[in-house]
């Protein structure tokens, strides 16, 4: 006979019936009831045993963390909290736990607590209900491009080429680091090396994207990216994954489009497929805020946040824009914001990024045309306006309570333009010819953009730690596991 998955059982309505259950024991009470969980659902189903029946050597193995077989009845329960139970008419003890050393016992554990456990931590129900919304949102991400008719490529994890120009990056190397060895001018010889040359481990997939996009049109990358950027925070990884769209034919407009229909379609689906999943985050974060003073609590609740992105039509409006109403804003003018905006030029933090979102219009905001110096050498740089100012075609989407959510551009196809950018930020263009033949042979206007996923997992489970949101985080001094 097969055991059935708990979500199933506490669905089932046929009772009477004889089953099996196998999974982990969360409690036991009264040497009689037993919580179960196997991993399917948040919730546990009770195990009801004859104690007075049941060998002691197995009502003492009976200890949280255990793994058990219960096999028995499906009764309507009569207790509260519970809609279906199981009376056992035998259990077995699949795999002992010893209840003093097992670090969970059945209590309120600290996020930070689980973290240094966090092989064990997706045997809780918070870290059950966060990695069951990271797969539905992440099957949704492949749902929606495969019905669009986008290519999934799968771009390298070890590169020679710095996308970003931003140069924190992890070296690849095989070479013995106590010997290395080195040229005649005293430099490391990469020529050594298993590659023959310094390569690192990529910190995007979008320049290969584009080669791909200037094929087949429509593209997506959803891998690994890495940057070796020595930050502590909450919204930093050293490992993450990035959904990175390239698109031939698209220009900035509909670039925005579909990162707008994007995010508010995986949203949809991980609201309608992860309701259970996703009431459990919303009590969690209602319980959490309880404990901040009433000026840090959000205004909406978990569900209410989703449903605002989800239901809005997002505001579009440029950088310029944005400076003039943050220039004149209340927390600017109070000095009230921790930088202060000064004029044009100016990079946004999050606090203005959320202002604009939460306090002024009230709906997700997608910024477009930033100063040129701000942002990256492959973007689609725009006419001189009238102030002499030089914009590039890029946009960024701002979400409520986390800022930036996704950040991308028109692109550059004009080769001339390109190369005189790329010798104005010093990236050496012979490293790079394989990426401006792009624009040599058959060049086309083409857009892309990169949504960093533990990010938009973050936002729909309603974390504040982004190393709560990926099963093993990779930060600086943690490798871990």
């Amino acid at each position: 006979m097969e055991h059935t998955r708990i979500k199933e059982l506490l669905k089932s309505e046929e009772f009477g019936k004889e089953v099996i259950v196998k999974g982990w024991v969360r409690t036991f009470r009264n040497n009689q009831f037993v919580a179960i969980n196997d991993g399917s659902s948040i919730n546990n189903i009770q195990a009801v045993i004859d104690f007075e029946n049941t060998p002691d050597d197995i009502l003492r193995r009976i200890t949280t963390g255990a793994a058990v077989r219960v096999k028995g009845t499906l009764v309507e329960s009569q207790g509260k909290g519970q809609r279906v139970e199981v009376k056992a008419t035998d259990i077995s003890i699949i795999g002992d736990s010893d209840a003093e050393k097992f670090p969970l016992q059945p209590k309120k554990h600290s996020l930070e607590f689980l973290r240094e456990i966090a092989h064990l931590r997706f045997r809780t129900g918070t870290f059950n209900a966060i990695f069951k919304v990271r797969n539905a949102l992440a099957f949704a991400v492949n749902k929606f491009f495969q019905e669009r008719d986008f290519v999934y490529m799968h771009t390298p994890i070890i590169t020679g080429s710095d996308a970003e120009g931003a140069g924190e990056m992890f070296r690849v190397t095989t070479l013995d680091l106590n010997n290395l060895p080195r040229t005649e001018q005293g430099d490391i010889d990469f020529k050594e090396d298993f590659f023959g040359k310094s390569t690192n481990l990529t910190v995007s997939g979008q320049l290969e994207g584009e080669l791909a996009a200037l094929a087949f049109g429509n593209i997506y990358t959803f891998g690994p990216t890495f940057r070796a950027e020595n930050s502590n925070t909450t919204r930093h990884l050293a490992e993450f994954w990035m959904i990175e769209p390239e698109m031939a034919f698209y220009e900035l407009e509909d670039n925005m489009q579909l990162a707008e229909d994007l995010l508010k379609y995986v949203i949809r689906y991980a609201l309608e497929t992860c309701p259970e999943e996703i009431e459990f985050l919303r009590a969690r974060l209602l319980e959490e805020e309880k404990s901040k003073p009433q000026a840090d609590r959000s205004e909406l609740d978990l569900v209410e946040k989703l449903n605002f992105v989800v239901e809005n039509d997002f505001v579009r409006l440029t950088y310029t824009e944005a400076i003039d109403i943050l220039m004149k804003s209340k927390p600017n003018q109070k000095k009230q914001f921790k930088y202060l905006i000064e004029g044009w030029g100016a990079d946004l933090q999050s606090e203005h990024e959320r202002y604009l979102v939460e306090k002024h219009f009230k709906k997700p905001v997608i910024l477009t045309d930033y100063p040129r110096e701000i942002k990256s050498f492959y973007m689609k740089q725009n006419p001189v306006d009238a102030q002499g100012r030089q914009t590039v075609r890029a946009m960024d989407i701002l979400f409520p309570g986390i800022g930036e959510m996704v950040g991308g551009s028109q692109r550059e196809e004009n080769l001339e333009k390109l190369i005189t950018r790329m010798n104005e930020v010093g990236i050496p263009t012979e490293e790079m010819e394989w990426f401006l033949d792009t624009r040599r042979f058959g060049s086309v206007p083409h857009s892309g953009f990169g949504v960093g996923f533990e990010r938009l997992v973050l936002f729909t489970t309603g974390m504040t730690n982004i190393r709560d949101v990926i099963p093993f985080p990779r930060t600086p001094k943690n490798a871990e596991f």
